[in-house]
This record gives structure tokens, C-alpha cells and sequence, in this order.
């Protein structure tokens, strides 16, 4: 199974899995002395040994990159889907820096009622 994603224009992008493999025992060479990623498919074969001196390998467990999924947050984009955003500024305090809303948040100004 290849994963797949929509690109920005509407076609699809064939996504594959990156894997993270190191050496199981003393037997290794430069390329698996470390960890080494490798670029396959969901469908390969289990990979056993190293691509290079045929050394058992063992496939690791890593986190996934699910970075630059989403729009970008800057203020036009935060403004022209409605959203307002805000910086903290002091203690409290927030200055608005993108969309509709009061310029500053600051819970001192309230007062008490």
C-alpha cells in the first residue's frame, strides 16, 4: 500500500514510508554502524539485513513528520479565515497582532464589579 496525499492543485502525490533501521550485534559495517533510514514501501519486504554487508539489522520505531500539512499561520491567512491572534506581551498582558478583537488583553484593566 502506497500512501497518498493531494498536493496543493488537486493531483495526487505517492507517499512512502521513511524506516529507521540499526545493526542487531557486533557484526557491522560504516553505513549500519549507526542508524540509517531508508525510503520503502508499505508492501516491501521486511528488511532483515544490511543493504551494504548483509549484517542483521532491526527496523526502529520512530516518531512521524507530519510537518507543512496545514496553511501557514501568518496574519493575512489568520485574517482571512476570521481568526484573531494575539502575543503575550507582559505578565497577563496580550497585544493583538493579526485580525478583529480589542488591541490589548489585559485582565488589570478590567476592574472589579
Amino acid at each position: 500500500m502506497v500512501l497518498r496525499k493531494f498536493n496543493g492543485f488537486g493531483k495526487r502525490v505517492k507517499r512512502m514510508p521513511i524506516y529507521e533501521y540499526q545493526a542487531n550485534g557486533d557484526q557491522h559495517c560504516e553505513y549500519c554502524a549507526g542508524v540509517f533510514e531508508l525510503l520503502r514501501k508499505i508492501s516491501d519486504p521486511k528488511l532483515t539485513r544490511c543493504p551494504e554487508c548483509g549484517a542483521p539489522v532491526i527496523q526502529k520505531i520512530s516518531a512521524p513528520n507530519l510537518g507543512g500539512s496545514g496553511p501557514a499561520l501568518d496574519s493575512t491567512n489568520i485574517e482571512k479565515h476570521g481568526f484573531t491572534q494575539y502575543k503575550k506581551s507582559g505578565k497577563g498582558v496580550y497585544e493583538k497582532t493579526a485580525g478583529k478583537g480589542p488591541r490589548v488583553i489585559n485582565p488589570d484593566a478590567l476592574g472589579d464589579d
